[in-house]
């Protein structure tokens, strides 16, 4: 295949890895500077301009889009998109975790495991937020940071509370996340490449200092991953869409805590640690998956007149629960299953045999109008009781 790793650091050991992997495998590859490419829009078709000039075919991109460049960065990668170039990580997936909020929302809307945490902007909030996670010491963090840069352990409230405000005084978002004290300033980064882990390390804090990251001290050392712990990774970096990801994972008392996902994580480290060619495996993936780009399946679906995607959920409908798919009357209503998801696992293309469970989440692209009367209403909150008034009889 022809592939192109969009990195603006030609000379780093990451960089040089994927390229030797992919020259070793007989690939022609090459290494394009990211802020080098024009958008062209001009045309009927989609293009790309590098260094003033069309540039040529290539099967798959290897996005390594820097932090400082994520918005150029990921309109390039779109762009590659909408030429039908294959690449690992998508435009969408890099832009969710480069911010951690986004991030957080979209694994707790997942279920996957956290830090408790919250992100308020009012000063006033500030307490009570701290208070949500746990209480003192609370770990802060910059929305947009990078290999520990951004992250603050505040061992009182007191101190909290002036490092946000004057954070927030220079315009800076922070989340307000509990302090894994179990972990002993010891964090795991899980190499996710496809649908496993190719490798892990785990990363121990110096002295001190509560952050493991290696470029901040920290030591590392292989470690062989539980199920657990290799399938919360996995499914962390499906989620965000990334099919190369660096998980960084807590252990806490209850199993792991997911802290970050990474979509261009450094291969040194975990290479040195391991001892494993991480690089080729990444190579081996995109070689693998070339022939399928990435399709953005709910707009595509979505042009048809009266058709959408939507999610229905199988919840004690005595026409639905213990009855197989075939017989479910959906396919009549001119509505397709595309995948069931029954907890965390996910059945794609269920079979017409597949028996329907309560609680069941079916993903279907059908009649929207069909649809529709099948959405469940969203769940009212509870009101709170509220506090006895101070005159609570009034007299005649």
């Amino acid at each position: 295949m022809k592939l192109a790793i969009l990195s603006r650091a030609p000379r780093s050991y990451s960089t040089q890895r994927l390229r030797t992997a992919a020259l070793d495998r007989g690939h022609d590859v090459k290494v394009l500077n990211t802020l080098r490419f024009g958008i062209d829009l001009s045309g009927d078709v989609p293009d790309l301009q590098f260094r003033g000039r069309t540039l040529s075919h290539y099967d798959a991109v290897l996005p390594r889009i820097g932090n400082s460049i994520t918005y150029y960065g990921t309109a390039v990668v779109r762009q590659f998109e909408q030429m039908d170039v294959y690449t690992p990580n998508t435009s969408s997936g890099i832009t969710n975790s480069r911010d951690k909020l986004r991030a957080t929302q979209i694994l707790s809307r997942h279920g996957i495991e956290m830090p408790a945490t919250t992100f308020v902007q009012d000063r006033a909030d500030v307490i009570p937020a701290i208070e949500r996670v746990g209480g003192a010491p609370v770990v802060i963090k910059l929305l947009e940071g990078t290999q520990g840069i951004g992250v603050i352990l505040a061992p009182t409230i007191k101190v909290a509370e002036a490092i946000i405000e004057t954070l927030q005084s220079t315009r800076q978002n922070v989340l307000i996340q509990r302090f894994v004290k179990e972990s002993k300033g010891r964090d795991i980064r899980a190499l996710v490449v496809g649908d496993r882990v190719v490798a892990a390390m785990r990363r121990t804090a110096q002295g001190d200092e509560f952050r493991s990251n290696v470029h901040r001290g920290g030591s590392v050392e292989r470690v062989e991953l539980d199920e657990a712990y290799e399938q919360t990774a996995v499914r962390a970096a499906q989620i965000m869409g990334l099919k190369v990801a660096g998980v960084d994972m807590l252990e806490g008392r209850r199993g792991p805590l997911v802290m970050e996902v990474n979509s261009s994580p450094g291969l040194e480290g975990i290479e040195t640690a391991t001892k494993l060619d991480v690089a080729g495996a990444i190579i081996d993936y995109i070689d693998n998956q070339v022939a399928f780009p990435h399709i953005d399946v709910r707009e595509r679906l979505s042009v048809s007149t009266g058709y959408g995607v939507a999610e229905l959920v199988v919840n004690g409908d005595p026409d639905l629960v213990g009855k197989p798919l075939g017989e479910s009357g959906l396919r009549e209503r001119d509505i397709t299953v595309l995948t069931l998801h029954r907890g965390v696992q996910v059945i794609p293309n269920p079979r017409r045999s597949q028996v329907l469970e309560d609680g069941d989440r079916l993903l279907c692209w059908g009649k929207l109008e069909e649809m529709r009367s099948m959405i469940p209403a969203r769940p009212k909150r509870r009101s709170r009781v509220k506090r006895l008034p101070k005159n609570p009889i009034h007299e005649d």
